[in-house]
């Protein structure tokens, strides 16, 4: 029984600021430790005890340690060696594969010397790392950007010049316009817009249509304009027939014959620069044998020169047939004509 008290006695645990310390030395000592892993001071010599083996005795794979009510993850092992697959086995050390990784030399706790070499080392390093993962640049001749844009721009220029080469060849956006107008305010003397038709450089149809005035008919002038009553049935009004007229006379050029009558029945402006009258252009004038200042008619101009009869007969007129042959006697003098307007352009 005695035995029995005296194992219980000397068993018991030393007390607790025996073995641990104030907290003071805890820190102290946590620190110490902290810079001797580091390097920057050399382990110190002392009795082994058991507040030191438990501070510095390593922790297992896995294993966090308390300190103070701190948990902290223990340290990842170091890497084991590699072996190569020709000739015996070789250790690769972590510390001499990365430079900074490796601890400085023994220097005194206190030395400046110790810390400014191993920030430098630190700093020299950093870069490398950081550079590791991009890849090197092939050495060769380096590429003029210049002579890399260079076929472009040429395959650009030689493309322009065929776009230009064929817009050259072919005709230009010109369309012909004629209308035939009925007699309208008092006794019918004002002409108002009753048909339209416009044709493009082909002599295709763009648009023909019989158009409803804004004012009282008073004379239909059937004799010259082909216009009936029963046109006027179901004819466009005029708001929406000029509407729509406009919008196909919009930049391009407009060939007409005494065109000054059309434009004020359309009660339109259309730019000189893009308009062709075909009743005062001199060379088609001197190719019928004409006075160059005369202002011929369309049946006369397109007799001679086209050697077709039109507006024959007391039907009246067509203009689909009057647009078609104005574009086709301009034709006859286009190259010349648009030379001399080149060189001479009309004022708007």
């Amino acid at each position: 029984m005695s035995t029995l008290l005296l194992n219980l006695d000397f068993g018991e645990p030393p007390p607790k600021k025996a073995f641990e310390g104030n907290a003071k030395h805890r820190r102290f000592v946590r620190k110490r430790r902290l810079l001797e892993r580091r390097g920057f001071l050399n382990k110190k010599n002392q009795p082994p005890s058991k507040a030191s083996k438990l501070h510095s005795e390593p922790l297992k794979k896995g294993e966090t340690s308390s300190v103070d009510g701190t948990w902290k993850v223990s340290p990842l092992p170091k890497k084991k060696t590699v072996a190569s697959s020709s000739g015996p086995e070789q250790a690769l050390d972590k510390k001499a594969a990365v430079p900074w990784l490796t601890p400085a030399p023994a220097q005194k706790p206190g030395s400046a010397v110790a810390k400014v070499d191993l920030l430098g080392e630190f700093q020299s390093a950093l870069p490398k790392m950081r550079s590791h993962p991009t890849r090197p640049h092939k050495k060769g001749p380096q590429k003029n950007p210049t002579q890399k844009n260079a076929p472009q721009s040429s395959t650009q220029s030689h493309s322009d010049n065929k776009c230009s080469g064929a817009s050259q060849k072919m005709p230009r956006k010109m369309v012909a316009i004629d209308c035939e107008m009925v007699g309208t305010g008092p006794k019918g003397h004002v002409s108002s817009l009753a048909r339209c038709s416009i044709v493009n450089y082909h002599g295709d149809v763009l648009y023909d249509e019989y158009i409803l005035p804004p004012c009282h008919i008073v004379d239909y002038r059937t004799r010259w304009s082909g216009i009936r009553k029963q046109h006027m049935v179901n004819a466009t009004p005029f708001k929406t027939a000029r509407s729509q007229i406009l919008k196909i006379l919009a930049g391009k050029i407009v060939v007409g014959h005494a065109i000054h009558n059309d434009f004020k029945a359309l009660q339109y402006f259309h730019p000189k620069s893009l308009t062709r009258d075909t009743s005062h252009i001199p060379p088609l004038n001197r190719k019928a044998d004409c006075p160059e200042n005369a202002t011929m008619s369309l049946k006369t101009l397109t007799k001679k020169l086209l050697n077709r009869d039109i507006q024959v007969g007391r039907s009246g007129h067509s203009s689909v047939e009057d647009a078609q042959a104005t574009m086709e006697l301009y034709k006859l003098v286009e190259a010349e004509w648009e030379q001399h307007l080149a060189q001479s352009p009309p004022e708007d």
